[in-house]
């Protein structure tokens, strides 16, 4: 049986992507953790089912999607059969037999299954072409404004915005801006949750040159409803690092004003030095700040590596 799958902690992409490009390869969506409040507003909003939640690679052949980094995917991910990778983040792992890869600088992986849909070309990834139905192109719509935060996000391109476009109209969506506020409100709904739920919303595990890193992130519109909770986040995070971790960082990021306040736990030298700031009470705001892999990853990395 074919599994498409995307990361841990899934977020909108990773589970969006999943379930409309098994539509195209006749295989099966899974995901590896609990969806989020805008995930399950978008679910339901187009009558579409949550998919399989796995726990192992066993006896699976597997396209990941939303990521290429083992530390993010199944534990015993070499257990099963490795079909293809179909991302938009840096390549964070090899492979032992040669598979099918495709990963480009777009928004959203759900650019990525877009662009092959309206280029007519699943059949190069082994896919259909299939027809679009409306409620698989509000997925893929949907997607592509979480991930770029409704084209906010330094990630954007204008592939991001045009494919947006065609999926709208598919998906018979008139005003994207007003849908895609509604998206962002329930993605920042928080208020109700705990520190421990709001951490793994979205949170991320990266091996920089055998150190441990982890990077969580949270995209709210009314920051009040983290900043009451803040303190108890951090002490979470904490909790967190004796899992082995070298750094922990988590962005607290302010859809309206176009920042993020960052709290470090951990080995806060590192983080000083890589982006070239001052820690103030193990927190800092950086302004401009709010894609994890094209601002946060690649100076984490550069650090850790040289």
């Amino acid at each position: 049986m074919l599994y498409i799958v995307g990361h841990t902690n899934p977020d909108t992409d990773s589970i969006c992507s999943a379930i409309v490009l098994s539509y195209f390869m006749d295989g099966a969506p899974a995901r590896l953790g609990k969806l989020n409040p805008e995930t399950e507003f978008i679910l339901k909003r187009f009558g579409i089912m949550e998919p399989e939640l796995i726990k192992s690679a066993k006896g699976k052949e597997l396209i990941l999607i939303d990521h290429a980094d083992k530390s993010q995917s199944l534990e015993d991910l070499d257990e099963g059969k490795l079909i293809g990778i179909i991302d938009h983040h840096k390549v964070g792992m090899t492979t032992s037999e040669p598979i099918l890869f495709i990963s480009k600088p777009l928004g959203s992986t759900a650019t990525v299954i877009a662009e092959l849909y309206f280029n007519n070309t699943m059949s190069f990834i082994g896919g259909k072409n299939k027809e679009l139905k409306p409620d698989l192109a509000g997925l893929l719509l949907s997607a592509i404004i979480s991930d770029t935060v409704l084209f906010k996000s330094p990630t954007t391109t204008e592939t991001d915005k045009e494919l947006a476009e065609k999926l709208a109209k598919i998906a018979n969506i008139e005003d994207i801006n007003k849908y895609g506020m509604e998206l962002l409100k329930a993605k920042s709904s928080v208020g109700k949750m705990s520190p421990e739920e709001i951490i793994s919303l979205d949170y991320k595990n990266f091996d920089f040159n055998g150190k441990k890193i982890g990077i969580g992130q949270v995209e709210v519109i009314d920051v009040s409803e983290v900043e009451a909770k803040k303190q108890l986040i951090y002490k979470a995070l904490e909790e967190k690092f004796k899992e082995d971790y070298d750094l922990i960082l988590f962005l607290i990021t302010d859809i309206m004003k176009e920042g993020s306040e960052v709290l470090v736990v951990g080995n806060n030298e590192a983080f000083e030095k890589a982006f070239n700031t001052t820690l103030e009470n193990n927190s800092t705001f950086l302004d401009g700040v709010m894609s994890r892999k094209k601002q946060i990853v690649p100076p984490l990395e550069k650090y850790y590596i040289k």
